[in-house]
């Protein structure tokens, strides 16, 4: 197997190392978070008072399913309430918990250090052609038109 055929195993072993990491880090710092409650958690808090559960679902890229369980995963944990807001009815309101901003901030300075790790002996043109060869990837898929086989 090539470089090229194998690409798909290539990012799937990075993937997996990348989250073992986190994982690994969120255990020893006692976060009591999955690392997609993190990135749900981050993104409530980044839309700030008029975020909902609908924005979430847009921004983050996971399926309805799945953001609906992360969220009612954080709720358990009381991290997040969830709330009607009182001009949409259909719509739910995600509000950070006292506890929920705790476990944030514990989170981020220990986020930042492993991001700031994927970029460790990568120069900023790599780095940055990196990103744009995995679009060009992302794109190609995006496009696929099963038409054609």
């Amino acid at each position: 197997m090539d470089r090229i055929e194998g690409f798909g195993l290539y990012l799937d072993l990075t993937l997996k190392k990348i989250s073992e990491t986190y994982l690994r880090v969120f255990k020893k710092y006692n976060i009591n978070l999955t690392i997609e409650q993190f990135v749900i958690l981050q993104r409530i808090d980044m839309l700030g008072s008029h975020a909902s559960q609908k924005d979430i679902v847009e921004t983050n890229y996971r399926n309805r399913a799945t953001t609906s369980r992360v969220i009612s995963g954080l709720c358990k944990k009381n991290l997040v309430i969830k709330k009607r807001f009182k001009s949409d009815l259909k719509r739910y309101k995600l509000i950070i918990t006292k506890d929920g901003y705790l476990e944030l901030d514990k989170a981020k300075p220990h986020v930042q250090k492993l991001r700031d790790l994927s970029q460790k002996n990568i120069n900023q043109k790599d780095f940055k052609e990196l990103l744009v060869v995995l679009d060009k990837i992302k794109d190609n898929y995006e496009f696929y038109d099963e038409s054609v086989d």
